[in-house]
């Protein structure tokens, strides 16, 4: 099992409040014990041999019990075996979520999404749809406890106000269950959860029904589509009878927000119909509803499953018409609810590093990536609270920059980004772990998530 860091939690079956997992590795492989009570990653002969009941604990650690012999998985420091029934310290494991570190809070009790309030210095569970960039919150690991910062890079606190650096009155436990949901505590058992009529998140010792406990979700990507006539692309409802139609038009002033995921091509919520206008009712699975992207220079050239290109009308209506893109038919793209990127590539997250002075690409602790809007899809990257990012003629970069660079982003997938670096190179992680802008094409080390 050596060299395998992630394992991916299954639910096999519950008995009672207890839940019965296997861990399943990176290449297939399982996690499995042998009779004489040694752990190795293979195929198991028996579900007797991988299945685990899982216990949380107060302290945010949990105990694996092998279902069948009833002898907990433990470890040295070095080696992982399963040959005691007796419970020690050895046996409990601290887990650290895989995903990406920038998320959203989803209470599932009140059925809202936790907020941000910069101005008030709280967090308020009070937002049913996360569109906004307040909602979004990056879950730092340092030292076996977990950090909650904001996105003013505040961070939540035992104080009830959010506090302007990490320390321990901002340290928390992550208590973990399956399927992503947890809840926050501190050293002296109480947990985080929402309070009083307009939810405010801070500690207590009484919640109900549960409600203590948030599912841990990605942060959604929101994006605006901007027109040549610089119009905002939006959504209007056109009664007919039988049910309204709701189309898609370039008329709008206002910035509105419209989500863009899938894989490549890259999925929204409109659907082609008969006279080639865009209709937004489609279902996420409809090939109607996918658009292959092509990026040029921030810029983006939607192609409906015809193989004709989105543009708009002179009266604004957006229609698959173009038999080839131009002008006409470019979209700017401006992420709506991200001012900074939290970037994870192939080998972890960029960032610096006080051992190096160029951007490193394999980090466990991640650099916020503040944002400076230029043109649509275009931004200047910048280091929280310094300078902005240069590049060197060697292809890497430093945070020392006196003059703002352009940085072009080209979504590729749901929460998946390519960068065109200014010297026309994509950005890369390179196994070395430096941070270079040197690939001609948007390979697999170029595809970073954020």
């Amino acid at each position: 099992c050596r060299g395998v860091t992630t394992w991916e939690l299954q639910v096999t079956m519950k008995q009672g409040k207890q839940t019965v997992v296997e861990l399943l590795g990176h290449q297939g492989c399982y996690l499995v014990v042998d009779p004489d009570g040694s752990v190795r990653c293979g195929k198991p002969a028996s579900v007797q041999q991988s299945q685990f009941l899982l216990e949380l604990h107060r302290s945010g650690k949990w105990t694996l019990q092998l279902l069948d012999s009833k002898k907990y998985l433990e470890s040295d420091g070095e080696d992982v075996f399963c040959i005691s029934r007796s419970p020690s310290p050895y046996q409990k494991w601290l887990p650290q979520l895989a995903m990406h570190v920038h998320i959203v809070l989803y209470n599932p009790t009140h059925q809202c999404y936790a907020r941000a309030d910069a101005d008030l210095d709280r967090v308020w569970v009070d937002t049913p749809v996360p569109y906004l960039e307040e909602c979004g919150f990056v879950l730092r690991f340092r030292n076996g406890m977990y950090h909650l910062e904001t996105s003013s890079h505040k961070f939540v606190s035992r104080v009830e106000k959010l506090a302007k650096k990490p320390s321990a009155q901002t340290a928390f436990n992550l208590n973990l269950k399956p399927r992503c949901l947890a809840f926050l505590s501190d050293q002296d058992g109480c947990v985080l959860y929402p309070q009083g009529k307009r939810g405010r998140l801070c500690l207590g010792d009484n919640p109900k029904e549960e409600e203590e406990w948030f599912v841990i979700k990605r942060c959604p990507q929101w994006v605006s589509l901007k027109t040549k006539a610089q119009r905002y692309v939006s959504i209007i409802c056109v009664r007919s009878p039988g049910s309204p139609d709701f189309l898609v038009q370039g008329t709008s002033r206002k910035d509105t927000l419209a989500p863009a995921g899938g894989s490549s091509p890259l999925s929204f919520p409109s659907l082609q119909r008969k006279f080639k206008s865009i209709v937004a009712n489609g279902r996420r699975m409809e090939p109607e509803t996918n658009f292959r992207a092509l990026w040029h220079y921030g810029k983006i050239f939607l192609q409906a499953f015809n193989g004709r290109y989105l543009g708009t009308m002179p009266f604004g209506l957006v229609v698959a018409s173009a038999m080839h893109p131009g002008p006409g038919e470019a979209f700017g793209v401006r992420l709506a609810n991200r001012s900074f990127l939290v970037l994870r590539g192939r080998y972890g997250y960029v960032g610096s590093s006080a051992c190096h002075d160029v951007l490193q690409c394999n980090l466990l602790d991640p650099d916020c990536i503040e944002l400076l809007p230029c043109k649509p899809g275009i931004y200047h990257f910048q280091a929280y609270g310094r300078s902005f990012w240069s590049l060197s003629s060697d292809g890497t970069f430093r945070t020392w920059g006196k003059f703002a660079l352009n940085f072009c982003l080209e979504i590729q997938g749901s929460n998946i980004l390519a960068v065109l670096a200014p010297n026309g190179y994509y950005m890369r992680g390179d196994r070395s772990g430096t941070l270079l802008a040197d690939s001609e094409e948007a390979t697999n080390e170029c595809l970073w998530e954020f």
